[in-house]
């Protein structure tokens, strides 16, 4: 396990209390390996194949460790986002999480219940009740109508026809999709019948909803509503929910937290804000270079203790206002802004400390050298 991985599992504990999940993790993951080859099993065992990079790794074993070492904790009502470049592993750990894909080696704990030692009948009831996956490819049958399409798992769980179509329509509302229940997919958008996967997906209540890179597929726009879809879902139920992209907008749109992955391995798991403002290597940073920092980090990474009037004077902003919301409300007003949470006063930001976050310097920089070389001011409100 790399040293990155190794203390992302150590703080999950302290995560989790912090995330108020006194109840347990949604999903535990300790130690998962997924290795595809001749005597797969063999790699978790020997330490020394975990130093090997993939190729190496290949050559002498023939083997392909798409999951290697992976741990981390997803906290009840979260959306944990598990992100990376095609080939990372990301989708092959998140079918490892209900073992539509067979794990090699590790434990696998769902609301505490081992995964991995389920047998037949308790790992189909947690496929069929308790876990939902929303696909890529929307999988709709097209002979059906939308509300038989959403209604297909019910159907299969053995509900009554009647009380399964009441259920379906509901969802069918709740996507945005009224009044297209009768439908067949062929009349459908891309997005409306990525909607209908959604719907069939809420349908059997999961516990946890799992979405493997479901938007890839659609244009921008409609790209965003779905986002905005999701988001607002989330909004209203609280549903814990597992979301595979290789898109890092996306990512820092939707995820409280990110697993960023590279062959196999987790690199950096971190809140957006974190991962933007504090990536653990060159590869994470690149990652994140093109990001508008002020749009992801909050002020409390860019205020500086008060210094005589200030604390009384200024308007109040919260420790999670991002940075963009207190350039516009300097630019404003021409002062700084007090930084207050419960009351308390934590610090202040100005003009200067905020620039400092925009250009991506140390917080201790000196503001002069986050100004153009040209000599030229850079005024806030224009940043």
């Amino acid at each position: 396990m790399s040293e990155t991985a190794e203390a992302t599992a150590a703080g999950e504990h302290e995560n989790a209390h912090e995330h108020g999940d006194q109840a347990g993790p949604a999903i535990s993951v300790r130690n998962l390996w997924k290795v595809f080859g001749p005597k797969a099993d063999r790699i978790p065992r020997d330490a020394s194949y975990a130093e090997l990079s993939q190729s190496e790794l290949r050559e002498r074993t023939g083997c392909t460790a798409a999951v290697r070492d992976v741990s981390f904790d997803v906290h009840q009502g979260e959306v944990f986002v598990v992100m990376g470049l095609s080939g990372s592993g990301k989708s092959t750990l998140v079918r490892c999480l209900t073992r539509l894909i067979e794990p090699t080696a590790g434990s696998l704990e769902f609301n505490g219940e081992d995964v991995i030692g389920m047998g037949a009948d308790a790992l189909r009831e947690l496929r069929r009740h308790r876990a939902s996956m929303v696909f890529q490819n929307f999988g709709l049958l097209p002979h059906r109508t939308v509300v038989d399409n959403v209604a297909y798992g019910l159907e299969i769980q053995g509900m009554a026809k009647a009380e399964r179509r009441e259920r379906a329509a509901e969802m069918v509302a709740k996507v945005g999709l009224d009044g297209l229940g009768e439908r067949r997919p062929g009349q459908l958008s891309g997005g409306q019948q990525q909607r209908v996967g959604l719907a069939r997906a809420l349908a059997v209540d999961p516990e946890v909803l799992l979405f493997d890179e479901p938007f890839s597929a659609l244009d921008p726009l409609i790209r965003r509503d779905m986002q905005e879809e999701v988001i607002r879902l989330h909004r209203e139920e609280g549903r814990t929910m597992v979301f595979i992209t290789h898109d890092l907008s996306e990512a820092l749109r939707l995820g409280d937290r990110i697993a960023l992955m590279r062959d196999g391995e987790v690199v950096q798991l971190g809140t957006p804000e974190e991962i933007v403002a504090n990536p653990a290597d060159d590869y994470v940073r690149d990652f994140v270079r093109d990001v508008p920092r002020e749009q992801v980090i909050s002020v409390r990474r860019a205020m500086r203790p008060a210094e005589g009037a200030e604390a009384k004077t200024g308007t109040e902003v919260a420790p999670d206002t991002l940075v963009s919301t207190a350039i516009e409300t300097v630019a404003r007003t021409g002062e700084h802004c007090r930084v207050v949470e419960d009351g308390r006063l934590l610090g202040v930001v100005d003009h200067a400390s905020l620039l400092i976050v925009v250009a991506g310097l140390d917080k201790d920089a000196d503001p002069e050298d986050a100004a153009p070389e040209d000599g030229t001011e850079r005024e806030v409100a224009a940043v």
